[in-house]
C-alpha cells in the first residue's frame, strides 16, 4: 500500500533532487487524478440541487409512506441520472491517501537506534533511500520537513517563525478556497448564522492542527489547496455563468424552500389557534340586594332599625 506512494517520491526527488518540490509534485499528481471525479461529483451535486421542488413535491405526496417515498425519489434519480452519493465520492477518496501519505513520510524519516533516518518503503540503492539513509535531517529550502512546526518553534523559536509562516500561509489559501465557493452560495441558502461561522472558521482550525504534523505534510496541502483553488474557479466559470447548471440548482433551491414555507404557514396558523386563550366569562356569585335569588324567591328585606345605622 506505501510502496507505490513512496515510489513516486523517489522518482520525483529523482528528476528534481528537492524534498519539497518532488512531495508537492506527488500532491499535483494526486489532485490531476481525482480532478475528473471532482468535476464529476460537482456536477451530479447541482443536478440534485435542481431537483429539490420534485423531491419536495413527493414528499408531500408520500408523506405518511416511507416506503412509496424511498420508491419514487429512486425513480426520479434514475430518470434524470443522477447519483446522490457522487458528492462524497473526492473526500472519500483523499482520505485514504492523507493516511497513507502521513504514514510514508514518516517512515521515510524514521530514525535508527543511532539517531539517524532509517527509511522505510524503499528499496536500498534509490535515489531518495540513498539521501536519506544516515541522515538526520531532511532539508529543503532552509527547512527540515521531518520536523513538525510545533518541535520546530520549541527548538529555536527565531527559526520556528518560518514553520508558523508555512501554516499561516496554508490557512490564508484554504480561506481564498472557501470563499471562493461561498460566493457562489446565495446568502438566503438556508444556512443558520452558527452554520455560517463554523464553515468560516474551520478552514482557520484546519491550518492550525497543520502545527502538529510533520512540515512535509504541510507542503504537501499546500499544493492541494493551490490546485483546489484553480479547480473552483474552473468550476465556477463552467457551472456558474449564465443559465449555467449551478445558476439553475440555485434557482430550484429557492423555489424548494418556498414551497417549504408555504407548507409550514398553514401548520403554524393552526398551533396559534390551538394556543390562543379562551374568553374569560364573568359569573356573579351572590345575589345583589332587593333582586330575585337564583330560586326565583324575593330576597329578606331589612328592618328599619338596621337600615337608620
Amino acid at each position: 500500500m506505501f510502496q507505490p506512494f513512496a515510489w513516486l517520491i523517489d522518482t520525483f526527488y529523482g528528476w528534481t533532487h528537492n524534498y519539497a518540490i518532488a512531495v508537492g509534485l506527488v500532491a499535483l499528481a494526486i489532485m490531476l487524478l481525482i480532478t475528473p471525479l471532482t468535476l464529476k461529483s460537482t456536477k451530479g451535486m447541482l443536478e440534485m440541487q435542481r431537483l429539490q421542488p420534485e423531491m419536495k413535491k413527493l414528499q408531500n405526496q408520500y408523506k405518511g409512506d416511507r416506503q412509496r417515498l424511498n420508491e419514487e425519489m429512486m425513480k426520479l434519480y434514475q430518470e434524470h441520472k443522477v447519483n446522490p452519493l457522487a458528492s462524497c465520492l473526492p473526500l472519500l477518496a483523499q482520505m485514504p491517501v492523507f493516511i497513507i501519505m502521513f504514514q510514508v513520510l514518516n517512515g521515510l524519516t524514521r530514525k535508527g537506534a543511532d539517531g539517524t533516518f532509517d527509511p522505510k518503503h524503499l528499496e536500498s540503492g534509490s535515489q531518495l533511500y540513498d539521501a536519506l539513509d544516515g541522515a538526520t535531517r531532511m532539508m529543503s529550502f532552509g527547512l527540515d520537513l521531518a520536523i513538525t512546526p510545533q518541535n520546530a518553534m520549541k527548538a529555536d523559536f527565531v527559526s520556528g517563525i518560518w514553520y508558523a509562516l508555512l501554516v499561516v500561509i496554508l490557512g490564508g489559501l484554504f480561506l481564498v478556497q472557501q470563499r471562493m465557493v461561498a460566493s457562489r452560495t446565495p446568502s438566503n441558502a438556508g444556512m443558520s448564522p452558527v452554520q455560517a461561522k463554523i464553515m468560516q472558521y474551520m478552514p482557520v482550525a484546519f491550518a492550525l492542527f497543520q502545527v502538529f504534523l510533520p512540515t512535509s505534510l504541510v507542503v504537501y496541502y499546500m499544493t492541494q489547496t493551490v490546485v483546489r483553488i484553480v479547480q473552483q474557479g474552473y468550476i465556477t466559470r463552467r457551472f456558474y455563468g449564465e443559465d449555467g447548471l449551478g445558476r439553475q440548482a440555485q434557482a430550484a433551491s429557492a423555489k424548494a424552500r418556498d414551497l417549504k414555507d408555504e407548507d409550514a404557514k398553514p401548520s403554524k396558523q393552526k398551533n396559534e389557534q390551538s394556543q390562543a386563550p379562551a374568553p374569560i366569562q364573568s359569573k356573579r356569585v351572590t345575589p345583589s340586594k332587593n333582586r330575585p335569588t337564583p330560586s326565583g324567591k324575593p330576597s329578606r328585606p331589612v328592618p328599619p332599625s338596621k337600615r337608620n345605622k
